[in-house]
């Protein structure tokens, strides 16, 4: 049986079962391989652009005794993907920028007719990809953090409802966040650092943004360092960042700490 990376077993377990899975840029194609192995999905696609990454996943399926039950296909995003040929969508390990542009251009294509499922892990850009999901009409039912090799990853699961519209409005209120902040920079917050990881005080969630602090104070330093008008006005907007995203942190559920 194959065994998964933290990440990739992170994505697979928010897979529904009996779920036809296509997985776009799928690599080695381990995730589909997996999925499959153990039941979770009666069929998959593996879709890879690259000519190396292709023959790596031919090869994976192959070696897994699997060819029958998972088609390895080369093309560009969703174009490997017919409509009504799959439940679930997986995309991992690319930035949310490309993500979401992936999305929209299968979508316009009529690629995700049928699909009643999405599972996205971006490297980076969480907020564009729960932005998508938001203005697209997809209902976002859980996010999951996990650390691996000093990284820190989201991975989104997203389904169709018809009350999308509805339960998003609910899920991205801000009362719940504290109330100098505002409903228009708080809405910025939760697309940035994930409604249902707030919600629930994810402990992860803040292991991550305290590196991700980290970083933005660096930054600040450097800018700090020059004297001209652009360089303090992105100084002072960074800072406003960092002590919006340090309120919310200090008052996770987590924390038992007022946000008053």
């Amino acid at each position: 049986m194959l065994k998964l990376s933290k990440r990739l077993q992170t994505i697979a377990d928010l897979v529904a079962p009996g779920t036809r899975v296509a997985d776009i840029g799928s690599d080695h194609a381990l995730l589909p391989t997996y999925l499959v192995q153990t039941g979770r999905s009666p069929s998959a696609i593996a879709g890879e652009l690259n000519a190396g990454p292709l023959a790596a996943a031919k090869k994976q399926v192959k070696e897994a005794g699997l060819e029958a039950k998972i088609d390895v296909r080369q093309g560009d995003g969703l174009d490997v993907l017919q409509a009504g040929e799959a439940d679930a969508v997986t995309i991992a390990g690319m930035g949310g920028c490309l993500m979401a542009a992936i999305l929209s251009r299968g979508a316009a294509a009529g690629k995700l007719d049928g699909v009643r499922e999405l599972v996205l892990q971006p490297n980076v850009g969480e907020e564009l990809v729960r932005s998508w999901l938001l203005d697209e009409g997809w209902l976002l039912t859980a996010e999951e953090i996990v650390e691996e090799d000093g990284r820190w990853y989201e991975v989104l699961r997203a389904v169709r409802s018809s009350d999308a519209d509805a339960l998003n409005g609910k899920l991205y209120d801000t009362s719940f966040l504290p109330s100098g902040i505002g409903q228009e920079r708080g809405r910025r917050l939760l697309l940035r650092m994930g409604p249902l990881l707030l919600r629930r005080g994810e402990p992860l969630l803040g292991a991550k943004w305290a590196h991700e602090l980290e970083k933005m104070e660096y930054i600040c330093r450097q800018l700090s360092l020059s004297e001209t008008p652009e360089a303090k006005e992105k100084e002072a907007g960074l800072r406003r960042d960092m002590d919006e995203i340090k309120e919310v942190l200090a008052c996770l559920p987590m924390d038992k700490r007022s946000c008053s």
